[in-house]
This record gives C-alpha cells, structure tokens and sequence, in this order.
C-alpha cells in the first residue's frame, strides 16, 4: 500500500473540514474561546490529537493547544498528577496508574478514538522472513531469548546466517506493554537487549539502516514510511495475515489488533476550551484518523464514545 504524503493528505482534510464547518455553521465556540488544552502520552495516539489540534486552532486559534509524547506510561503520570488535561494511550490504564489518579482526585474518562494494528517490520534487503509466527515471535522477545537468541537461523533453519538486530518501544510505551502481553504471554515482559525508543521514528531510522533488523510499532508509522520498511505476516495459529485496514478492522489480523485511546480529567472538562476541544474531536475523528494513517471507528462505536462523553460532561 503506497502511503499519501501527510503535506497532501492534511490539505484535502483541511478542505474537507472547511467544508463541513460552512455547512454546519462552524464549530463550537465561534472562535471566541481563550485558555489552553494540555495533551501528552502515546506517540501512537500523537498523529490523531495533533492533527485534531492544528485543526481545531482553525477555528479557535485563541486557544493554545499542546500535544506532548512521552509514551502510554509517561502521559499517566502527568495526568495523574494533574500535569495535563487528556492522556494519549495505546493501552487501558493500568491498576496502579488508576490508583496514583485516585489518590490525586483526578477523575477521567476513558473513550476509544481508533483502531490501529502494531506491525512487525525488517529492512527490504531482507528476503526470508515474510511471515512469523506469535510462537517464533515469543522465542525471539522473551526475557529468556536475552543474549541467546541474537541470528535469525536461531529463528528457523532456514533463515541465513545472519545477526538479529532488534528494535522496539521502550517500556514506557503502550505498544510495548499491548506487544508483550499479546506476544510474550505478560504485559512488560520482554529481553531488554534490543534498541529501544518510545520515538516510533527513531524505530523507523533504526529498521531503514539495519538489514539484519527486526521491530514493531503501530501500522500508521509503517504506511508513513512504506518506502523504507518491510512488512511481515503474522500467523497466529491458522495462517499468514497481513496487517492492513481490512484485517486490522475486522480483527482478523491478530493477536495485535487493538482500540486507541484518549482520557479526559473531570476538572479539565469543566473548562469550556477542553469541552470544546473533545467536541471537535469526536466530531472530526474519523476523517482525522483516515488522513493520518489509522483505521477510523465504526459508526457504532463512534456513537458510544460521543454517548458517554455526553454522560460524563452532564
């Protein structure tokens, strides 16, 4: 799948909402909204708030709007410390997290924005490994693989003689903790010998320069970078699925399809830029989504999400 250059896709996005906001008479607010809105946590979510805050600085460029990354992990702690006003996560929130929010008084609301896939990927020089299995992947990320599993005939017989040089998130990502529960059998448990960055482009720059590399990271970093990367099949059991929009929606690649997420502090949505800020998004999320990559939400689900935020601001 040839990726659109993000230059070209925001411009037809930036029309398409012009269009929208004439034929609905414009977003909330009118543009008369002032004060900020503080975002910060997974580089996976990063692409859609962004985009979803330049576009909303359109219509409310009174209203100072920051996007953050510092992973699934760092995100909760700043909002859990009342640092920002939405986390980013390519998780759930976890017990402990849940708990350090708790004891600060911050109430929060959890709503899926998207689906997206995380993706193995090698360097087109490779030529072998076109698909993996979740068996063979946990052979080659668990703690035990730590300076034993480090060439691909390791891997399968067949595979050269080769070094693996390994890429991935760094524990603080969300990716990370969703990619070991899935792969290793327990969330956060993964060697640690491995180039890690909780940056999916530095993984990118890694992937691109190494032909003996393997990684993963979500599927929209890989349909930026189409160009540089290569895409292996995963087979779960019952046979060799590429990750792709359909696959991923319709959950038939897996076990690494998984919902996005954004969470809401009670406090901050009492503040009329933030309750604007989460309209726009929700309004405009699925056209935002499509144009940087990710799969966007079904109707269905989309309605439930715009139902509880409802809820949640009453």
């Amino acid at each position: 799948m040839s990726a659109v250059p993000r230059s070209v896709r925001a411009a037809a996005l930036a029309v398409t909402l012009a269009m929208v906001g004439v034929a609905c008479g414009g977003g909330s607010g009118g543009g008369d909204l002032t004060g900020t809105v503080s975002v910060d946590g997974s580089s996976t979510v990063f692409p859609i708030s962004q985009a979803v805050a330049e576009e909303f600085n359109v219509e409310q460029p009174d209203v100072k709007t920051s996007v953050g990354v510092s992973g699934t992990g760092g995100g909760f702690k700043k909002f859990c410390s009342g640092e920002t006003d939405m986390s980013n996560a390519s998780r759930h929130i976890k017990d402990s997290e849940i708990a350090e929010c708790k004891k600060n008084g911050i109430e929060y609301l959890e709503m899926t924005v998207a689906i997206d896939g995380l993706s193995v990927l090698v360097n087109p020089k490779n030529t072998w490994a076109k698909c993996l299995t979740t068996e063979e992947l946990k052979k080659i990320w668990s703690p035990e693989a730590q300076g034993k599993i480090t060439n691909w005939r390791q891997i399968r017989p067949e595979f050269p003689d080769k070094p693996l040089k390994l890429y991935g998130p760094g524990t603080d990502s969300g990716t990370f903790d969703y990619f070991t529960d899935a792969i290793v059998g327990e969330e956060g448990k993964s060697r640690s010998d491995y180039t890690a960055s909780e940056d999916d482009n530095v993984l990118v720059q890694g992937i691109a320069g190494d032909e003996n590399a393997l990684g993963y990271f979500g599927f929209a970093y890989y349909e930026e970078n189409v160009e540089k990367l290569s895409i292996v099949q995963v087979d779960p059991g019952s046979g060799c699925v590429e990750p792709s929009r359909q696959t991923i929606n319709d959950g038939t690649y897996k076990p690494l399809s998984r919902p996005l997420f954004v969470y809401v502090a009670k406090k901050a949505a009492a503040r009329p830029e933030v309750e604007a800020f989460v309209d726009f998004y929700l309004e405009n999320v699925n056209e935002l989504v499509e144009s940087v990559g990710y799969i966007d939400m079904p109707a269905a689900m989309l309605a439930e999400q715009k139902s509880k935020w409802e809820a949640f601001k009453a």
